[in-house]
């Protein structure tokens, strides 16, 4: 009795230990494919970890990874947000491999940045928080929340991003050269925004954390 019992608890453990080692396995293959993606596509413009060599290209680590799995749907269908180079990258790319690469760059820690422009953070800061009303211009806060990490799935995380890069975003929006943007909302924003309102936005969310 003792030596069945002790067979059938063996044979219990076993099986448990396969049906952890079977879910663990399951949670690494995308992580394990989403970094093979990144390495292998994406790595060139914006590092295997998500931090941009360059400026043109924005940081994704930290990135919601909702929004980055629709920016890579949209630029393939390269119909609301247009990108030659973008085009091409993620053609190839299945939405399982969206979604892999997408939740590897979600993973990453984020690095702290730093505004240079006192002058231009100062305005910015305005703007984000409280926005301007003679423009009717809303507090960018509202939707990206009060430290610019965004709401997951509606809105993105803004902090610590290049700012050339997000001011290019906003003047895109501005020109309704890009449109995939829920509702429009960030086409009508940014119309209503002067250059230097764009430049002040961008620079302060270079800082903020």
């Amino acid at each position: 009795m003792r030596l069945m019992a002790a067979t059938v608890f063996l044979g219990t453990a076993l099986a448990t230990a396969g049906s952890f080692a079977a879910d663990a396995n399951k949670e690494a293959a995308p992580a394990a494919a989403g970094q093979k993606i990144a390495t292998e596509v994406c790595a060139a413009c914006h590092g295997v970890d998500g931090h941009s060599p360059l400026p043109a290209n924005p940081h994704l680590a930290g990135q919601h990874a909702d929004y980055i799995a629709k920016q890579l749907a949209d630029f393939k269908n390269n119909t609301d947000r247009k990108n030659a180079v973008m085009m091409a990258m993620a053609q190839p790319l299945s939405p399982a491999d969206m979604r892999a690469v997408a939740t590897h760059y979600a993973a990453q820690k984020p690095r702290p940045s730093v505004a240079t422009n006192k002058e231009l953070v100062a305005l910015g800061q305005k703007l984000y928080r409280g926005g301007n009303a003679a423009t009717g211009v809303p507090a960018c806060a509202g939707c990206h929340s009060p430290n610019g990490s965004g709401i997951p799935s509606q809105y993105p995380r803004l902090s610590a991003q290049i700012p050339e890069y997000t001011a290019a975003q906003l003047r895109a929006f501005r020109a309704a050269e890009r449109g995939n943007d829920a509702n429009q909302m960030m086409r009508m924003i940014a119309a209503r925004m002067s250059d230097q309102e764009i430049a002040a936005v961008a620079e302060y969310l270079a800082g903020l954390q």
